[in-house]
């Protein structure tokens, strides 16, 4: 993918063998997650798209998958998103990329129910320009209540190099998280994820979902849950939290997957304080590596869990010692 000029675009991308049988729109969308399915549509219909050297201006066309896709096109703002003052945690800046180390009850992109008062909109404040690439610069997502580090291109050429390698799998994004129940090693789940068909806020694992693969390891076990680290191959929507309860190992605090506070046998009233407040998912986005989309110089940098997380890990550590001797692992 290259970038011609301020505002005009060129997208080279390969349609993947999964997406057999996908509308042609719907594939793009997929692979192109920065840019809307009805912008790429638009851009379809325009005759912005070819399908391996030929214009195909058919959105519904179904593709087979190795598909080579060009698309040259001009982008202009698709929504006038108000800029807003809201501080951001630069962990590193340049003048192609910020990373940004994101506390929790933040969201990051303007949607139903959250029109305002998102990264995107502290983004336009304090780097106004950024208002020229796509979806103000962002190339993945936290959840609202996920921390932990994003990365944002601050150019149309840093986000279309950023997404490719997002595409490539070369942006190493790993996870800290405190889970339910007692995990003994480490494993893969590797099952595909889409929309719950009957809530919509949910998502759930499904054969006809789109593939999603996570590593997770154990860093260290308690009485009744395990502290992970997880690492993430693909980036869909609540991945880590679908996941985990899907191997019946949902995660602290989650509202939408997580089910009661499970608390063990004789834990003390600080413990039951602890997890009965802990009112978000445990899960902090705590490594990112990746290749600077400009200079290809590797890159690192880590978040330290935050507090609300070292208060959780304490106790559950406190507890674990006071009954090792009940312990039969």
């Amino acid at each position: 993918m290259l970038e011609n000029s301020l505002n005009r675009l060129e997208l080279m991308v390969e349609i993947q063998p999964h997406q057999l049988g996908m509308r042609l729109d719907q594939a793009l969308a997929e692979i192109l997650s920065q840019y809307s399915r009805s912008r790429i549509k638009t851009w379809i219909l325009d005759g912005h798209v070819q399908v391996n050297g030929t214009v195909m201006d058919k959105p519904k066309e179904r593709v087979l998958g190795g598909e080579k896709i060009r698309i040259d096109t001009v982008i202009e703002e698709e929504v006038n998103h108000q800029a807003e003052n809201i501080p951001l945690n630069i962990v590193y800046e340049d003048d192609a990329i910020l990373v940004i180390n994101k506390p929790r009850d933040l969201v990051v992109h303007p949607g139903a129910g959250n029109p305002n008062g998102t990264i995107l909109n502290a983004l336009l404040y304090h780097y106004p320009d950024i208002a020229n690439v796509p979806r103000a610069g962002i190339v993945h997502r936290l959840d609202k209540d996920t921390t932990g580090l994003m990365v944002v291109a601050k150019t149309i050429e840093a986000q279309t190099r950023l997404v490719e390698s997002l595409q490539l799998r070369e942006i190493t994004r790993e996870y800290e998280a405190v889970a339910m129940g007692i995990i003994t090693a480490g494993g893969t789940v590797d099952e595909p994820i889409t929309r719950h068909p009957t809530k919509r806020t949910h998502m759930a694992v499904f054969p006809t979902g789109k593939p999603a693969v996570t590593h997770y390891r154990v860093m260290e076990r308690y009485r009744l849950h395990t502290r992970l680290r997880l690492r993430l191959e693909t980036g869909r929507t609540h991945q880590i939290r679908v996941h985990m309860a899907h191997i019946a190992h949902p995660l602290i605090g989650d509202p939408l997957y997580g089910g009661r506070p499970r608390p063990p046998k004789g834990a003390s009233q600080e413990f039951m304080q602890v997890l009965r407040n802990f009112d978000r998912q445990a899960l902090h986005a705590t490594m990112l590596r990746l290749f600077h989309p400009i200079t290809g110089e590797q890159m690192q940098w880590d978040a330290p869990i935050p507090e609300d997380m070292q208060q959780l890990i304490k106790v559950l550590q406190d507890d674990t010692k006071q009954h090792q001797d009940e312990l039969d692992w």
